[in-house]
């Protein structure tokens, strides 16, 4: 509940989110079956870059900072969006840039100043469901009813002591309730014991894709090393898009040497 995006907002791990995010998105929009968006933890929408949250932390400058001009040619798209957006913008306005009138973007968001400011984004736009309450309590929400394709984002504070843990759990279950959906989830990399726990955890669910940037070896759990995102019923052809992206942000972003990319596609 204390967790304001804000202050994190085009940071690296963003930038590795939002990036794999459309390119997710891009895939599912090639078929014209309609399919619904669903962010459990959406926050405002977009963010002011020049606000006091943001310059207080000035996160931005080592992520989409640096990125902003002449982005790499895997990364352009992304860039792109950011561009002609304005501010900088969350998932949900990535989401709604994208989709088509048919589609539908379900945004959840508990923070309640938080919920209010994504309100006030959305209003007007009758393709957006919004709903305030616990990500955590999916039935009712996922999968949303009419709709039997479609993705999920996942993007917890991890502010919790096993938060990896949890998240594992309520994908499993995610994928119980709608099998056909695609699940995404970002989380950090601060050291690799709770990842590797996440990792091994999800083993066994169709269409694993997990790609992740280490911007220095992950071995300080004081610092954020990294990030990844981790996808379930990944599209055909999404596994090739993600391997460009994450060595463009490698290359990109990172500080001086032991940086590194994983990508796994079971």
């Amino acid at each position: 509940m204390n967790y304001r995006h804000a202050f994190h907002a085009g940071n690296h791990g963003d930038c590795l989110k939002h990036a794999l995010f459309v390119a997710l998105l891009d895939r599912l929009l090639r078929k014209d079956t309609p399919l619904a968006v669903i962010d459990l933890h959406a926050g405002r929408g977009r963010y002011d870059l020049a606000g006091p949250e943001a310059t207080r932390t000035g996160e931005w400058q080592g992520g989409i900072g640096r990125l902003i001009d002449q982005p790499p040619a895997p990364l352009a798209r992304y860039v792109g969006l950011v561009r002609a957006l304005g501010l900088y913008p969350g998932s949900p306005a990535f989401a709604r840039a994208l989709l088509r009138p048919a589609d539908r973007l379900v945004l959840n968001e508990m923070h309640p100043e938080e919920f209010a400011a994504l309100r006030a984004w959305a209003e007007g736009d009758a393709r957006i469901t919004l709903r305030q309450g616990d990500a955590w309590m999916l039935r009712g929400i996922v999968p949303p009813a009419g709709h039997r394709r479609g993705l999920v984002l996942f993007d917890p504070p991890y502010e919790a002591e096993g938060e990896h843990a949890r998240l594992a759990a309520v994908l499993r279950e995610a994928h119980r309730l709608a099998p056909t959906f695609v699940l995404a989830a970002w989380y950090p990399v601060k050291h690799l014991a709770p990842v590797r726990l996440l990792r091994d955890t999800l083993a066994g669910l169709p269409k694993v894709v997990d790609a992740a940037v280490y911007l220095r070896p992950p071995l300080d759990p004081s610092r954020l090393n990294g990030s990844g995102l981790i996808v379930i019923n990944a599209p055909w052809g999404y596994a090739e898009d993600a391997g460009v992206i994450v060595d463009a942000l490698r290359l990109r972003l990172a500080d001086g040497a032991g940086a590194s990319v994983h990508l796994v596609a079971a």
